[in-house]
């Protein structure tokens, strides 16, 4: 993989922060009912720190929804390894959490509901039960909203639900895949300022990455970004972004990134 590194640095960085999530070599090949092969991307290697916040951006069909479900360990992968705390990945586990375009929340329960549920499945002793479900829902800005139906918010709304049902059983990696993609454009810039926030606020515990379509979101929120190629998908470049948070699209050198991604995207779209 060929690395690019586009640094908008505001403070000298610090040592870098042992990896959480480490990906070694990792390929997936499917078999389609007709039988024929097809690679979803191959030989992936990267490594994610604690507390980090980083994004795999491709064009359609480069593999990264793809990517996500094997680490999640939804799917197994046809070689390679993926290890969180030096773990193998073997399967889905309460260290790490996976968010969807659709909010997946339990319909008949209320969105408190929602939450409590969840640290209670993730061990979450009784005395702090309420406690944490109470501050991730004011954290995500819906705790006037707490005992609403699903159904009776807005999809952003619904989506922060998500967001702290997720967060609230703190997992040492949160997988997202293009959870903001359903949103409409007011929407998904109040959950980037959120999540903005929380990065700030926060004591960087989680660990971050998701994938998504959208070079400006990645760029606000991400420290690193994976840039994969058109099918079949491998890691082309890689963009460190060194710039404090909460980040603005008129930084100029925020700016200058977002240009040099998408002229890369543009290019692996346009070539034969």
């Amino acid at each position: 993989m060929s690395r690019s590194a586009v640094e908008t640095m505001r403070e000298p960085p610090g040592a870098p922060a042992p990896p959480t999530m480490s990906v070694r070599d990792l390929s997936m090949t499917r078999t389609r009912p007709d039988g024929e092969r097809v690679v979803a991307f191959e030989d992936l290697s990267f490594d994610v720190a604690r507390g980090e916040f980083a994004c795999l951006i491709g064009p359609s069909g480069s593999g990264k929804s793809s990517t996500l479900s094997v680490l999640a360990g939804l799917e197994r992968p046809t070689s390679g390894t993926v290890l969180v705390d030096g773990h193998p990945v073997t399967g889905p586990g309460p260290d790490r959490a996976l968010l969807f375009q659709e909010p997946a929340l339990f319909p008949w329960l209320s969105v408190r509901a929602n939450v409590q549920l969840a640290v209670r499945l993730a061990g979450v002793p009784v005395r702090e039960r309420d406690e944490r479900a109470a501050a991730w829902l004011s954290r995500m800005g819906i705790d006037r909203v707490a005992d609403r139906q699903p159904h009776e918010l807005s999809a952003g709304m619904r989506q922060r639900a998500t967001l702290a049902r997720a967060l609230a059983c703190d997992p040492k990696v949160l997988l997202g895949d293009e959870p903001f993609g359903a949103l409409d454009a007011l929407a998904r810039e109040r959950l980037q300022g959120v999540l903005q926030r929380e990065r700030v606020e926060g004591a960087g515990r989680t660990t971050f990455l998701f994938a998504t379509h959208n070079v400006r979101e990645a760029v606000l929120l991400a420290d690193r970004i994976f840039v994969m190629s058109a099918a079949p998908g491998r890691l082309l470049e890689e963009f460190r972004i060194d710039a404090r948070q909460p980040r603005s699209l008129e930084d100029v050198l925020i700016a200058r990134v977002v240009s040099e991604i998408h002229d890369l995207l543009i290019r692996q779209v346009e070539e034969p």
